[in-house]
């Protein structure tokens, strides 16, 4: 990925608080802030949803390189990521968390990118959810799978996200703490039953005998279902103690998302099922053929739950961006409102009716194209951590990245790697008529291009970068 450094030099220096981060507080009554577990929960959202999109690495890998698989991720991929932003967003807790800074890093050109990633994905990844939900409803109620059925109940999903948004994120937050109880209960049951069924379900025939995966076939589809882990940073000045609440908060959502994907597979692998009877969305038969009807029923409300946490969750993290963007002069004054509840209502609306269209387009995630346009955003951060090691070396950071410097370059070499793996892997996958690479390559194309107009039409709305002299001091290394 190419990469630049900003003239920073000519920077000026303020004792105030950066731009991103300006504004008045709510009454404390109206706003709280999150804590770790809440916090823990909301990215968990983000990031999982829960043992769902596993079932191919069991069916094509086995359960013997499934578990391997699954536990190697997030050594690889989660904890690198998670220990990067435990670092910069207790030192940078700002609006706009990875976008902020990006953009104080290496200047106003690659915060734009950096949030333009973000944003021209969520177009295409925020679609899926609602879908989602839909499909695993019309197993219990037919009657959604009828006519335009799909889409209004689809709609109606978005609406009530977007309503909660707009109460702020202690209410999103603490909803995805009791949907995170509620979804792994079901899961729990057959953590539970499966010692009691050993063996029990090795009469079950495969479905499809075929199509075998190779181990980096499935730590690509392992690192999707371990990413976005930075979403949860667009939320920071929303945090309570953000210094000690992130690195916490991280790391406890790394374990909760990694038990909660290797645990139920372990379990299956005691009753002998066999894993060519794993397919896409096939959690809720397979658990139906060990506790009955019941945790059937159980796995397909999981379902549900899922994919209505993940997009509530995820709508908390994107409104944050246009957000501190128009406060950086990158976007409209008008994306700066807030309500009573702090919530970018503005922001929240405009985004939710881009999402819509893309309910009636009907595609498949692209798991190639997410994890190369998200790749792309997540080596900013990355460049952002090593850059911000060498300018602001006493930038006061209450948890860091051990190893100093080094360690701070070395951090996100392994999952740049598994992304290089992913890119060359992707050439083969199409979208409108073009491989999945050309197409991430046109949408960053695409952002240096916007920003471009940007700067000639409006270039003196754009804020410098703003280095807080308070925040130097001790943290050095």
């Amino acid at each position: 990925m190419a990469t630049a450094r900003a003239a920073m030099s000519a920077v000026p220096r303020v004792s105030s608080a950066s731009p991103s981060t300006s504004s008045s507080p709510p009454s404390k009554k109206l706003f709280m802030r999150l804590t770790v577990w809440p916090l823990a929960a909301a990215t968990f959202f983000m990031v999982s949803g829960g043992t769902y999109g596993t079932e191919e690495i069991v069916h094509g890998a086995g359960y013997g390189q499934a578990l391997l698989i699954l536990a190697i991720t997030p050594v690889l991929w989660s904890l690198p990521t998670a220990f990067m932003i435990g670092e910069l967003a207790s030192a940078l807790p700002f609006e706009g968390g990875f976008y902020a800074w990006v953009r104080r890093a290496m200047g106003n050109f690659w915060g734009f990118q950096e949030a333009w990633l973000s944003l021209a994905a969520s177009v295409f990844d925020m679609a899926i959810y609602p879908t989602l939900f839909v499909t695993y409803m019309g197993r219990l109620v037919p009657w959604v799978n009828e006519s335009y059925n799909k889409f209004f109940v689809g709609l109606a999903v978005i609406a009530v996200c977007v309503l909660m948004n707009v109460f702020g994120v202690k209410l999103v937050a603490s909803t995805s703490l009791w949907l995170f109880v509620l979804l792994s209960s079901p899961f729990i049951a057959i953590v539970l039953l499966a010692p009691f069924k050993h063996g029990a379900l090795v009469h079950v025939a495969a479905i499809n005998p075929g199509g075998g995966l190779d181990i980096m076939g499935g730590l690509l589809i392992a690192m999707w279902n371990y990413m976005g882990w930075d979403n949860a940073s667009t939320i920071a000045t929303e945090v309570e103690k953000p210094q000690k609440t992130y690195p916490r908060a991280m790391l406890l959502a790394v374990v909760l998302v990694a038990v909660s994907y290797l645990l139920p597979v372990a379990a299956m692998w005691m009753t002998g099922l066999t894993p060519g009877a794993f397919e896409t969305g096939s959690w809720a038969d397979l658990a139906g053929m060990l506790g009955g009807e019941w945790l059937r029923v159980a796995l397909v409300v999981g379902g549900m739950i899922s994919a209505f946490g993940m997009f509530n969750a995820l709508v908390m993290s994107y409104a944050r961006l246009p957000l501190a963007m128009a406060k950086d002069g990158m976007l409209p004054k008008a994306f700066e409102r807030q309500n009573q509840w702090r919530a970018p209502w503005l922001s929240i609306v405009v985004l939710a009716v881009c999402w819509v269209p893309c309910l009636l387009l009907g595609f498949d995630r692209l798991v190639t194209l997410d994890i190369l346009v998200y790749g792309a955003s997540l080596g900013l951060e990355f460049v952002a951590l090593a850059v911000l090691r060498f300018r602001e070396p006493q930038l006061h950071r209450p948890f860091k990245v051990p190893g100093g410097k080094l360690g701070a370059i070395l951090i996100g070499v392994a999952p740049m790697m598994l992304l290089g793996f992913g890119i060359v892997r992707s050439e083969h996958e199409e979208i409108l008529g073009m491989s999945s690479l050309e197409f991430g390559l046109l949408l960053m194309a695409a952002g240096v291009v916007i920003y471009g107009v940007k700067m000639l039409l409006a270039p003196q709305k754009v804020r410098p970068v703003a280095v807080r002299e308070s925040l130097a001091g001790s943290g050095g290394d």
